[in-house]
Formats: structure tokens, sequence, C-alpha cells
């Protein structure tokens, strides 16, 4: 039973790099773009100390609400005694990654513009619900080697063997 509760208490695996993935980040991780509003995750780099994020953060998707030369504030939720607190926290931005939380949408609203243009041009209704993934059609097997006939199987009678 651990008795220290320090800033990085218990983060052993956490707070460790991948094999051979060791030392500082790369320059494209300083030279990426992040706008206010954009979804960003947060990792701890372990091999830069400054602007970590606590422990709770790591792994956490935040909206990014402040940029400034040095680090980047990050709206997160944190639950704290069973109900959901927003909190604000300024990390560097080796400790973020860009997420993908929100391609999936971005390309169903890329898509449904597309279809209602479509659409209009054609001068048509066009419906932009998803739909649940319909029963396969049906279809008729064919017997191998058969020619078509349906062969009625019954059980053999039984017979004692002793």
């Amino acid at each position: 039973m651990p008795h220290s509760f320090g800033w990085r208490a218990r983060t052993r695996s956490m707070f460790k790099k991948q094999f051979r993935k060791h030392g500082l980040p790369h320059l494209s991780q300083y030279l990426m773009p992040v706008k206010v509003g954009d979804y960003v995750d947060i990792f701890a780099d372990p091999s830069v100390h400054k602007g970590m994020p606590h422990k709770h953060y790591h792994g956490r998707t935040g909206i990014v609400f402040n940029v400034t030369k040095m680090a980047v504030g990050v709206r997160v939720n944190k639950l704290v005694n069973g109900r959901i607190l927003e909190k604000r926290i300024h990390v560097r931005i080796e400790h973020i990654r860009k997420s993908s939380c929100q391609k999936e949408i971005i390309a169903r609203v890329k898509s449904n513009e597309a279809a209602k243009k479509a659409a209009r041009e054609g001068g048509e209704k066009v419906n932009l619900k998803r739909e649940a993934k319909k029963p396969r059609e049906a279809y008729f097997l064919a017997a191998p080697g058969g020619d078509g006939e349906i062969t009625t199987i019954q059980p053999m009678p039984f017979s004692d063997l002793i």
C-alpha cells in the first residue's frame, strides 16, 4: 500500500514511452496548428516535464479555449463526487494531440450537404436520416448436383444392437 500521494504517484506505466521511441518530441509536434474550438486529446509526454498535466487528465479529450505562445488552454470534464465539473487547464503543446473524435461527424455533414445539393438540382426530396441495416434478401439455395427436386429426409427406425 503506497503512502506517498505525489503529483506523479502510481504513473509507472502511464508516463512511459514506447520501446525505441525515447527522447524529445519531433519538431512537427511544436509546429502543429491549434485553434480555439479544436478537439484535442491530452497525452502527457514524459520526456518533457514542463507544462505536464496531472495524471488524471492523461488520455482525456477536451476543447481548446485559449492559445498562448507557450501553452494551450483546454476545457476538460471531470467527475467529482457524482457531478461533472468543467475544468480549465493549461498544458504545453508537447502534451496534446489533435483528436479524431469529430472525423466521422464532419464527413457525414459533408456527404449530407452534397446530397442536398444534388437533390435541389434534381428537384426531388432526400432523406438524410441514418437507417439501420436491413435484413438480407431471401434467396433459394441450389442443391449440389441436383435437378431441383425436393427430397424428404426421415430418420431411420431404431434397432437395438444388443
